[in-house]
């Protein structure tokens, strides 16, 4: 029978906003695990409190931001657009059916006149972070760096060229006094300190001047930012630092190791990819007393030629020797931190393997070692243990997932701010958003969350049942009977509810 379905589209119906949400949608669950009311001590100090207009409640605009991350709405005028008709959205903020939400421009001006400049969305994230902490969901046991490249909002054709002082190395004047301890150690003398200022050309944007220029194998080149990021074995972020996309990773890791050390505690053990082997990085996890799990990396020697390690390295003597029982001896320590060792051009001259080993027109072959190159070849021998080839193989199921959970799940393969101190910002909100949408589903699963008076009543009701029918009839006949309990005279006198309840 063809039937046809009566318009109810102005049919006036009596029901809360509460009735409309489905019980299981993920802002219930968030709600759940967490009170937002922590905002307000963070925000109190950039608010007057009887002076000037009524603000939007803070709580509402940080809201507001999770909703837009935790969904991957593209920008806020498309976030505001769709709280307006979306139910579960207007529950969340506190807001009615035909309530005002506020204009999209609401944020920016309340970002530019009272957020900028703080560390108020840090604060969010360890919050948020520490609620994990606390039901015991972080793992920081073995913890994974990386970083994956932001696309920023310039147009790639638009910068000029400038000429820039390179920066110095973060351990540059670590690193020039063990290289002249070396050469003392070797009978050499100090080197003196150059005062020639390098320099270097880079592209700067015209449009965000504080992102930098990607420029990788196989990659469009456009400018960029680098979220440098920390998780643990749950996939629970831990620390992040933002930076333009042609400042190199090994120049962040120690900020962003702090960081994990800051807000959790020292992990037993650090996965990180080939970017991050170098000999200082190596040597900063090994003096944290951590163990490094790092990814075999080919030699870069020409293929029919012999490689490195099958040159043996001589410690006691601080020589190589070659495959031939030929010794290189140590030269000299150069400046870049690289011990010198050169081989006798006499017997290298007749030697059968001189063309597989070196092409030098002087018939002498060099091998250069670092003055950390022991914290390198210690981590090789790490990679073969079964603990690190099992930390190293959870590295494409924790941050790998997260960078793309990042950009296919919460709409940051290109942002829409620009600067480094709002990309900074952006990338705090979107990883706690992350963190706390993680913590919620989990628990959710263990059906945990805030304790919720409620779920009492159903006992209050058991608990008045049984009063009424047992015990309120047994205190009469033991009244009548004339027997009075001491106990009972006891919780007469102190708890002046329980006479109440029993009504004597």
């Amino acid at each position: 029978m063809l039937s046809k379905k009566q318009d109810a589209r102005h049919q006036i119906e009596f029901v809360s906003i509460d009735q409309l949400v489905p019980k299981d949608h993920l802002l219930r669950k968030i709600e759940r695990v967490i009170d937002f009311s922590f905002i307000y001590d963070l925000v109190k100090e950039k608010y007057s409190e009887d002076h000037g207009r009524p603000s939007i409640d803070p709580v509402v605009l940080i809201k507001i931001l999770f909703i837009q991350y935790l969904f991957g709405i593209p920008s806020m005028r498309r976030t505001i657009a769709e709280i307006k008709t979306n139910v579960a959205y207007r529950w969340f903020l506190g807001y009615g059916l035909t309530e005002e939400i506020p204009h999209f421009s609401t944020f920016s001006q309340n970002y530019i006149r009272r957020f900028k400049g703080t560390d108020i969305f840090e604060k969010i994230f360890t919050k948020i972070l520490e609620e994990a902490i606390k039901h015991g969901l972080v793992n920081a046991e073995e913890v994974f760096i990386d970083s994956t490249h932001v696309k920023a909002s310039a147009n790639k054709k638009k910068y000029t060229k400038e000429i820039v002082e390179k920066e110095a190395r973060t351990y540059q004047e670590k690193l020039e006094e063990e290289i002249n301890k070396d050469r003392e150690a070797h009978g050499k003398k100090p080197l003196k300190k150059i005062k020639k200022i390098k320099t270097k050309e880079v592209k700067v944007s015209k449009t965000d001047p504080d992102s930098g220029m990607l420029n990788k194998n196989g990659k469009e080149k456009i400018f960029a930012y680098s979220f440098h990021t920390a998780c643990d074995k749950n996939g629970f972020v831990l620390g992040v630092k933002v930076e333009a996309a042609n400042v190199h990773d090994s120049v962040m890791f120690q900020e962003v190791l702090e960081e994990v050390e800051k807000r959790v505690r020292k992990p037993k053990a650090i996965a990180v990819d080939a970017g991050y082997k170098n000999p200082y990085i190596l040597k900063t996890i090994f003096d944290r007393q951590i163990i490094p799990s790092v990814p075999y990396t080919r030699p870069k020697t020409k293929d029919g030629f012999m490689k490195k390690h099958e040159f043996v390295y001589d410690e006691y003597y601080d020589c190589y020797i070659c495959p031939q029982n030929e010794i290189l001896t140590y030269v000299t320590t150069n400046r870049e931190g690289y011990r010198e060792y050169k081989s006798n051009p006499e017997k290298c001259k007749n030697c059968p393997l001189r063309e597989k080993c070196t092409q030098s027109k002087d018939y002498t072959k060099r091998i250069f070692r670092h003055i950390w190159e022991g914290y390198v070849e210690e981590a090789e021998h790490l990679r073969h243990t079964p603990y690190c080839k099992e930390v190293y193989e959870r590295r494409k199921e924790t941050i790998e997932r997260v960078f793309a959970d990042l950009k296919e799940k919460h709409g940051l393969r290109w942002t829409t701010l620009r600067g480094k101190e709002k990309l900074s910002m952006q990338a705090m909100l979107v990883f706690a958003a992350m963190n706390l949408k993680k913590m919620a589903l989990w628990l959710w699963r263990k059906g945990k969350g805030p304790f919720d008076i409620s779920k009492l009543y159903s006992l209050f009701g058991v608990l008045k049942k049984i009063l009424s029918r047992y015990i309120q009839p047994l205190l009469s006949v033991l009244r009548k009977q004339g027997l009075k309990f001491c106990f009972v005279n006891k919780l007469k006198l102190h708890y002046g509810v329980v006479p109440h309840l029993l009504r004597f």
